[in-house]
């Protein structure tokens, strides 16, 4: 086990809540909207970004940023338009920016930096500052601010977003919106959770969350709260075995998943409504 002292673990501790808090809270309206293949190759195109960063030496965080946002903006209007499926989108930038992430890595210069290089692939115990904590902090408060305002107009999107434009509301404007502060998530929790592993964060404690509720509200609240959870259990298996604390905070968050699916009531009753008919047939 490593054996730190805490004042020196204080900031990871704050980033790993503060990860877990933003990334599956947007979690629950990336896998409500059906954009979990749009926001995987973001947080692609988030990890090649900070790759540049680094090739480049400047704040990986802010190339990271830039790359996210400039793909939303390609590939918001195409997922909108719904002409290609899926399955394609992720498969054309997946290839892309893991190609591009790559090639920038393996311009990094010197060998100290090759060191940051590995870092934002898989995370890092001691790689986050208080200017990290700080953008967290602030996303945090954003996406808590940006919840409470538009809560009802979200709610209609997140139920039937035809139905909602009929209504009056902008759908675009709030797709868009869950798209960039995605991107956001994504490109600050780099450094914590790594590039190749950041999405599952966002994905595993909303998926968790489904297996128990069906009210918009509740899952809204228990999906930051696993991930919340994930985050520091997965800190101290970091801790306790030397795991990337990537690897460490997914593999905690995917077993807090599959014990979901195992006791989930909602799949208890979908059982049962299949004997009942299974008995009558």
């Amino acid at each position: 086990m490593i054996e730190l002292p805490l004042l020196f673990l204080i900031p990871s501790i704050i980033a790993a809540v503060l990860v877990g808090f933003v990334c599956s809270t947007m979690g629950t309206f990336v896998v409500r909207l059906n954009l979990s293949s749009i926001g995987y190759a973001m947080s692609h195109a988030a990890f090649a970004g900070a790759a540049f960063g680094l090739m480049i030496t400047i704040d990986s965080t802010i190339t990271a940023l830039f790359f996210a946002f400039g793909t939303a903006l390609i590939i918001g209007p195409l997922a909108e338009k719904a002409r290609l499926q899926s399955n394609i989108i992720i498969g054309f930038l997946f290839s892309i920016m893991i190609a591009l992430a790559f090639i920038f890595l393996n311009y990094v210069p010197g060998e100290a930096a090759k060191g940051s290089a590995l870092r934002i692939l898989w995370g890092s115990l001691f790689s986050v500052d208080y200017n990290d904590l700080l953008l967290l902090l602030f996303l945090s408060f954003l996406i808590l601010a940006f919840v409470f305002v538009f809560y009802k107009e979200l709610l209609s999107v997140m139920f039937n977003r035809k139905l909602a434009e009929s209504s009056g509301v902008n759908t675009r404007l709030f797709f868009f919106a869950v798209l960039f502060f995605t991107g956001f998530a994504v490109s600050l929790s780099l450094k914590l959770v790594g590039g190749l592993l950041v999405f599952a964060l966002i994905i595993n404690p909303t998926s968790s969350a489904y297996q128990f509720f069906y009210d918009f509200k509740k899952i809204m609240i228990f999906s930051p709260i696993i991930g919340i959870i994930s985050c520091l259990v997965g800190f101290y298996l970091s801790l306790l075995t030397d795991f990337p604390i990537g690897a460490s905070i997914v593999i905690v968050s995917a077993i807090f998943f599959a014990i979901a699916i195992i006791v989930s009531p909602k799949r208890k009753k979908g059982n049962g409504k299949r004997n009942i008919l299974k008995n009558q047939i």
